[in-house]
């Protein structure tokens, strides 16, 4: 067997390949961006082979570095954003339309009529999920109401559907293998979360068939080959799956009930491990599976909250306002002022996740004045991407009736040190910070190398697993009081 596990961690805004061998260190990581398209406003989508594209471009510049050769690879692991939906040819593997991408919203109506005709219950007791265009559900059904000419070829059976996960799969195995994992079907609004298996009547409420999904599959274990992939052997195994948020919650070793942490990403999620326990959430936030280690394993779930922007709010101040030439700037901008001076920056640019679902919310920017400087407007994105994810965890301390334990913070924007103590601060909790911040990419190969035995255990993976620094709590019980309110004003204005 090889000593190393490659990584395929693919995001919103690009695709990582990475590298880890054998004793848990990352050795290698490339990241690829594609392009975003906006083809109306509130529809984001992406071009299926622009995705696979920069998983090729990733895997070759892997390779070009000399550390290990294709051969030393013991498995494959991949997360992926989630939610995000597409259709393709089973004859050709040709995508039949641009993949809509979670953020979009173009079935906020769709979503509208099913919640008026009072489904919006079920669907939450049976998927754990509120009812929101940003599942991937009702992304299938318009794919299936709107691909043109696409009924005698959904008739005769040569339609195939899936999340980014199924799609690279299906890549990676030149068409052998149709499967998604547990994680990622949990997030369709089409899989029964007691059962782990598609629900017939979930499915008839979104109107898609049953036979255009892939079959579901634990988190961990082998469940496809690689065949024909340009700079890969045939035959390594794909062995780990798992969404990017629970792929994440695996990468920072929470495997403990009540374990969390917090991906700072294009938007930022909080998951808390709730064992095999299916906590309902009555706050607002969505349950999900977690993971499942094997055909035989039991399923792990966990609660979660996610705000839709986090670090586009960043990408936003870059690309549109252009008040910054690279994203780490933000954090020397931001520490150009003593505070926000008044200013708030409610950044529901795609509306408002967890625990608001206001999807037709949009961002606000309020509290200017003559003195308001370019600072200040830096400070109030910095702030609003820490106050959401504190609105996330009062929910989640509601729902649990106790104090969250100190939070693991990973993502891009998890090494912004000045972003990291406001949000220790407006939490009142202590954060840590691990070695490899990246773990998304951490947790595919985990899962992957477990699934092949390179680990033999999670318990052998906690002692991987090794924090860098964590950030106490320096703002007093008043002050944050304080500004707690001052974000709920604006909050509020944003939902008018």
């Amino acid at each position: 067997m090889g000593r190393f596990v490659l990584a395929i961690d693919q995001g919103t805004t690009g695709s990582t390949v990475a590298l880890m061998d054998a004793r848990g260190k990352l050795r290698a990581s490339v990241n690829n961006e594609f392009p975003q398209l906006y083809p109306q406003p509130g529809w984001v989508e992406h071009n299926p082979d622009e995705i696979w594209r920069s998983v090729l471009k990733g895997i070759r510049a892997i390779f070009r570095q000399g550390i290990c050769k294709s051969t030393d690879i013991a498995a494959i692991g991949i997360t992926n954003q989630r939610e995000t939906t597409l259709l393709w040819d089973r004859r050709s593997g040709d995508p039949l339309n641009n993949a809509i991408v979670w953020q979009c919203r173009r079935t906020t109506s769709f979503c509208d009529s099913l919640r008026k005709a009072g489904h919006e219950a079920a669907i939450k007791r049976k998927s754990g999920l509120v009812l929101d265009p940003y599942f991937s559900g009702s992304k299938f059904r318009w794919l299936l109401k709107n691909t043109p000419g696409i009924k005698p070829t959904l008739k005769a059976g040569h339609i195939a559907g899936g999340t980014i996960d199924s799609y690279l799969i299906w890549r990676l195995s030149d068409g052998q293998a149709h499967v998604t994992d547990i994680s990622n079907a949990s997030r369709t609004s089409l899989m029964n979360l007691a059962t782990g298996q598609w629900d017939a009547s979930l499915l008839k409420l979104f109107d898609v068939p049953q036979a255009i999904l892939p079959r579901i599959v634990p988190s961990s274990g082998i469940m496809a080959y690689t065949r024909g992939v340009p700079g890969l052997p045939d035959g390594i195994p794909i062995a780990g799956v798992a969404g990017d948020q629970q792929a994440a919650l695996f990468g920072q070793a929470c495997f403990g009930v009540g374990d969390a942490k917090c991906t700072f990403g294009t938007g930022s999620f909080i998951l808390m491990n709730t064992g095999t326990t299916l906590l309902h959430s009555k706050a607002g936030l969505l349950t999900t599976v977690a993971w499942q280690l094997g055909e035989n394993a039991p399923t792990h779930y966990a609660l979660e909250g996610g705000a839709f922007v986090c670090g586009a709010a960043v990408q936003w101040l870059r690309d549109g306002l252009q008040f910054i030439r690279k994203a780490a700037d933000i954090e020397v901008l931001a520490a150009s002022v003593a505070d926000h001076g008044g200013v708030e920056f409610v950044p529901a640019l795609t509306g408002l996740g967890a625990p608001h679902w206001a999807p037709e919310a949009r961002g606000t920017l309020t509290g200017l004045t003559r003195g308001t400087e370019r600072g200040h407007i830096a400070r109030a994105t910095l702030d609003a991407m820490a106050l959401q994810n504190a609105d996330i965890l009062r929910a989640m301390e509601t729902d649990l009736g106790k104090r969250m334990r100190p939070l693991r913070v990973d993502g891009g924007a998890a090494a912004n040190d000045l972003l990291m103590q406001i949000q220790a601060d407006v939490l009142g909790r202590r954060l840590i910070r691990p070695q490899v911040i990246e773990t998304t990419v951490a947790g595919a190969c985990y899962l992957a190398g477990l699934g092949v035995g390179l680990w033999e255990s999670a318990a052998e993976v906690q002692k991987i697993w090794r924090a860098e620094r964590e950030f106490a709590v320096a703002m007093s019980a008043p002050a944050r009081r304080k500004r707690l309110a001052s974000w709920n004003t604006a909050l509020q204005r944003t939902m008018l």
